[in-house]
């Protein structure tokens, strides 16, 4: 039989200890603490390795280690706490940012460097943070020199590439391994009494985005069918700065939030600056910036707008990758404003976990971007996402060790999903066009309408599995922008500007029937 049509049949069958599914450094960090902890470990990625969002981070890792004398874990949180919007955890919020030093340290004993000053690591400061206290590598290649150095170090690991799951396995609810199939379509099943899903995002539901081709939430969709719950999926973070050019579409590189750090400026085409109604200016955080640029091209009827960082000595030295990506588009920084314009960034919702990356699923773990562990709330604070992948990528090990002492193993048997998909690029559009950095109710309920009928359109096509879940994840984002009428975070409603206190929890989906449902209303989009 076609597991493409439902069916379950198989080439082969392997056993582990824990499957997980995704190689940056979220992954990788737990399938190298599991392997010393003594378990049989098994990576699975649907590309090749190193092919991540984190080897595409150029911002840095926010972490309090004491070499700063007037910041603490306290005043992280603090920023972070502002950041979110009312929706952050703060018990989740001091463990992760309290963990961020360890984790640091760890990463440095995997062969990971780090920029250094005279006698410590250096440090800049970024939008939303009130202390200098993001650390680099490379200037503005950190995520690339972290990604290497877990390349290496997880060398001796085995690793599955260009393997997708197809779906979670599970029995009685529990979740016992996974399905899954390779580039020339040969089936597996891997029996695991622990699965954790280190995915990434679902930044390729947008035409311009950073993510990699492969952010495609497979994560939550997995999740979703296996009966886990999702929360926060409204707030997709749109990175306010990305290069724009007349061709942006696809995956872009963004100028990073350290730039603004140093002293660049956002201005018009006329060298205008551009207002913000916030007071710290260009260095507000990444929701309000991108508001304010969305806002001003919305106004002026523009597609961009510019960084101006002409006023910076050595920009070259300490942006060697985005001098690299504005040569080859014929920019040079030192003496022209660089154009940029909001795009999809970071999804700061995901599947539910605690502090150690538990779901509502037995023997599910979830880490990293897919995780909405309640760090990041409305929006997340700038270079928190690789603190919490260091940190989520050793405390999951934990519950994960301690699960496979106490439950029993059990065969593993699987189905597909019998979902009709969007096509990526149709999807990509409707999220695009209304379901971007600005939303109202008529623009929400057209898209709801246009993924159905694309569905339609494509009843009893061949599909593949990204699609699938793209337009599933896609389904979840809509229904929950409909649901919170107002404005808060990244998620800005243009008939409802205004933050409402009624509005100050998560709207949490699970899948039930064919429909989400959340506890305290009725969501309106089909699953």
């Amino acid at each position: 039989m076609n597991p493409r049509n439902g069916g379950s049949a198989r080439d082969w069958e392997r056993h582990a200890d824990v499957v997980v599914v995704g190689g940056g450094i979220s992954g990788y960090t737990a399938a190298l603490t599991a392997q010393a902890r003594g378990l049989r470990v098994l990576v699975v990625i649907k590309s090749v390795v190193g092919d991540t969002a984190t080897s595409l981070a150029q911002g840095g890792v926010a972490v309090v280690d004491g070499s700063v004398p007037a910041d603490n874990v306290a005043a992280h949180v603090a920023d972070t706490v502002t950041a979110g919007d009312e929706l952050v955890d703060g018990d989740t919020a001091r463990v992760i940012i309290g963990d961020g030093a360890a984790a640091i340290a760890t990463l440095q004993a995997r062969g990971a460097v780090f920029d250094r000053g005279l006698s410590s690591l250096k440090r800049t400061r970024e939008g939303g943070h009130t202390h200098s206290r993001i650390i680099h590598a490379g200037g503005d290649a950190t995520g690339a020199e972290i990604q290497r150095a877990l390349n290496t170090a997880t060398r001796e690991l085995p690793v599955l590439e260009h393997h997708t799951v197809l779906a979670l396995c599970t029995t009685d609810g529990t979740v016992n391994g996974v399905a899954v199939v390779d580039a020339d379509g040969n089936r597996g099943l891997i029996h695991a009494p622990a699965v954790v899903l280190a995915t990434g995002g679902a930044g390729q539901l947008y035409s311009v985005t950073t993510n990699p081709a492969g952010s495609t939430g497979d994560g939550v969709a997995l999740a979703l069918r296996a009966g886990a719950s999702i929360a926060d999926m409204e707030f997709m973070q749109f990175h306010p700065t990305m290069l724009f050019t007349p061709r942006s579409s696809g995956t872009r590189p963004l100028i990073s939030e350290a730039v603004r750090g140093e002293g660049a400026v956002l201005v018009d085409a006329y060298g205008k600056r551009i207002a913000s109604p916030d007071p710290r200016g260009d260095l507000a955080s990444r929701d309000i910036v991108a508001r304010a640029i969305a806002t001003h091209m919305h106004r002026t009827g523009t597609d961009h707008v510019y960084l101006d960082a002409t006023t910076i000595d050595g920009f070259a030295a300490r942006f060697p990758t985005i001098t690299a990506y504005c040569r080859a588009e014929g920019i040079n920084p030192r003496t022209t404003p660089i154009p940029v314009a909001p795009g999809a960034h970071y999804h700061c919702g995901g599947v539910v976990t605690d502090a150690f990356g538990r779901t509502n699923v037995p023997g599910l773990f979830a880490i990293g971007e897919v995780a909405r562990t309640g760090l990041h709330g409305a929006n997340r604070l700038a270079s928190n996402s690789l603190l919490e992948g260091a940190v989520m990528g050793e405390r999951v090990v934990q519950p994960v060790f301690e699960d496979i002492l106490i439950r029993p193993r059990s065969e593993a048997g699987w189905q597909c999903p019998r979902e009709t998909p969007a096509s990526h690029q149709v999807l990509q559009r409707i999220m695009s066009t209304h379901v971007g950095v600005v939303r109202d109710s008529e623009g929400l309920d057209r898209a709801a309408n246009l993924v159905a009928q694309a569905e339609m359109q494509t009843l009893g096509r061949q599909s593949s599995f990204a699609d699938q879940n793209l337009t599933l994840v896609a389904k979840a984002v809509i229904a929950a922008a409909q649901l919170r009428r107002e404005t808060r975070g990244c998620h800005t409603r243009l008939d409802h500007p205004y933050r409402d206190s009624g509005f100050a929890r998560s709207i949490t989906l699970t899948m039930r029937d064919g429909s989400f449902t959340t506890d305290d209303m009725e969501a309106p989009v089909r699953a």
